[in-house]
Formats: structure tokens, C-alpha cells, sequence
């Protein structure tokens, strides 16, 4: 195997600017769902009885985000670990490491599944109830900020050669191709 190429997310972008962006994104994705959904839902009066829930689902999303990168490598027969940080009070880190190296299919399904999965039920159920839309909203915002830097890795795999594979390590991914095979002749 020939590395094609090396991105670490924090060297490359910089850690501080990655949030940056990532909030910047969870905001503009808030501002450009909530108009239409405030126009279909007019002036209903918003259920306080979501604030539990709401609160206990935001503190849970990194897991759950995590998780839902770790779902699809394990009904793929695929070993992972996840690697729980806490740099701050509020926000912990999770990354989630392969033990071996996965084929671009699998890393772009593994790294798409949580928009699928949560993302868009979350627009969906924002859509649908009308007295909780507000707290959908924000809890599908978050998870947009979150996906960011899911996106950043999308697109790098997706420019990838077709039989790439991508190695998941130690706060950056390697994008491996296979040696081409030289005849004796």
C-alpha cells in the first residue's frame, strides 16, 4: 500500500477554527431551517414540558453522534474503539478508530450515517410537531455543527481514487492505494 495522502483535521485547519466554522454552520443551518418552519407553523405556543428531554439530548448527541459513525462498521463485521476525551466541562470528545483499514464505500458510509440517522428525522420530526419544532430545531442545528468536520472528511475521501482505503488514526486519516502489480518480464 502507497499513502496518497495524510489530512489531520487539527495541523491542517486548526483546531480553533474548526469550531469556529462548525458553530458558524449549526447557526446558518438553525437560521435557514427555522424561517420556513416558523411560516408553517405560525405563532403556536411552544411546549415547556420538551426542556428535559431537549437539555438530556444535547448533553447525549456526541455519543449518540459517535455511535452512529461506529453503527454501520459493526453490521459490517468491522472492529472500532472509541476514544472518550474530556478537554472541557460541557463538551467531551469522542473519535471513533478502525483496527484495520476500510474501502471508501464503507468510510463514506460510516462517516454519512449519522446525518441520515439523525439529521434528517430531526428535520422531519421539526416538520411534524408543531408545539416541539423549536427544540428539533436546535437539537438537528447542534448536530449540523457536529457534522462538520464529517463533511471536510466526505469530501477528501470522495476526491479519493475508487479503490482507495482509508486508514482512521490518531486524529487523522490516510488515504492508502494498492501497489500496482509489475509483471517479470
Amino acid at each position: 500500500m502507497n499513502c496518497w495522502k495524510i489530512i489531520n483535521f487539527n495541523k491542517e485547519y486548526g483546531i480553533t477554527r474548526l469550531y469556529l466554522q462548525s458553530f458558524l454552520f449549526g447557526l446558518l443551518a438553525f437560521i435557514i431551517l427555522y424561517v420556513p418552519l416558523s411560516i408553517k407553523h405560525g405563532t403556536t405556543d411552544m411546549s415547556k414540558s420538551g426542556i428535559l428531554p431537549f437539555i438530556v439530548m444535547v448533553c447525549c448527541l456526541p455519543l449518540i453522534h459517535s455511535f452512529m459513525h461506529i453503527l454501520p462498521l459493526i453490521m459490517m463485521n468491522k472492529r472500532a474503539r472509541l476514544i472518550y476525551k474530556r478537554n472541557t466541562i460541557f463538551f467531551p470528545i469522542i473519535n471513533y478508530y478502525t483496527k484495520k483499514h476500510l474501502t471508501k464505500k464503507a468510510s463514506l458510509l460510516a462517516a454519512g450515517t449519522p446525518t441520515i440517522l439523525i439529521t434528517i428525522p430531526g428535520v422531519t420530526a421539526a416538520y411534524l410537531f408543531s408545539e416541539f419544532y423549536v427544540y428539533f430545531l436546535i437539537f438537528t442545528s447542534a448536530h449540523i455543527a457536529i457534522t462538520f468536520t464529517d463533511f471536510i472528511y466526505i469530501f477528501y475521501i470522495a476526491k479519493a481514487p475508487r479503490q482507495s482505503f482509508i486508514e482512521n488514526r490518531n486524529n487523522e486519516f490516510t488515504i492508502l492505494i494498492q501497489n500496482e502489480k509489475k509483471s517479470a518480464g
